[in-house]
């Protein structure tokens, strides 16, 4: 029984120990010129889905939840917001290439399409992340519409 308090004490030590280990706040006060949002002229009702569902995870600002401030769920968000922001950063959408940028609107389109983006994950804890279907058809129908514009 001594051996389980001591193996107890050692696990909440090291808990308590990596509260204090900082993460990287994925946070700017500025909106860039690249945005997504900005370069294509965004209707309200898009930039409010694509806000709300997509950008905490694939811009350079996240609106963090309170269980941010606990470890190890920091880093598991920040890991988590890394790749994201590595697979599509969309303040970043206008320092892509066409090319890319055909690439990246055939993924979201087929994501959204299949019920992939946003994370399952996310839209647990984020019920407003989640899309109806006439909000997953009216980002299809204008991410093809970028898509056609991009020939």
């Amino acid at each position: 029984m001594k051996i389980v308090k001591i193996i107890a004490l050692i696990l909440l030590a090291g808990f308590v120990g990596i509260q204090f280990v900082p993460t990287d706040l994925n946070q700017s006060d500025t909106v860039p010129k690249t945005d997504f949002l900005l370069v294509n002229n965004t209707q309200e009702s898009i930039s409010a889905l694509l806000q709300e569902s997509c950008y905490d995870c694939h811009s350079n600002n996240t609106e963090y939840p309170w269980y941010n401030k606990v470890q190890p769920v920091a880093w598991f968000l920040e890991d988590h917001i890394n790749e994201g922001k590595e697979e599509l950063n969309f303040n970043e959408w206008d320092a892509y290439s066409n090319r890319r940028k055909n690439s990246k609107l055939k993924s979201i389109i087929s994501q959204v399409k299949d019920d992939e983006m946003p994370l399952a994950s996310y839209t647990l804890i984020h019920k407003d992340a989640k899309l109806s279907n006439s909000e997953k058809t009216l980002i299809i129908d204008y991410m093809k519409n970028l898509k056609e514009k991009l020939k």
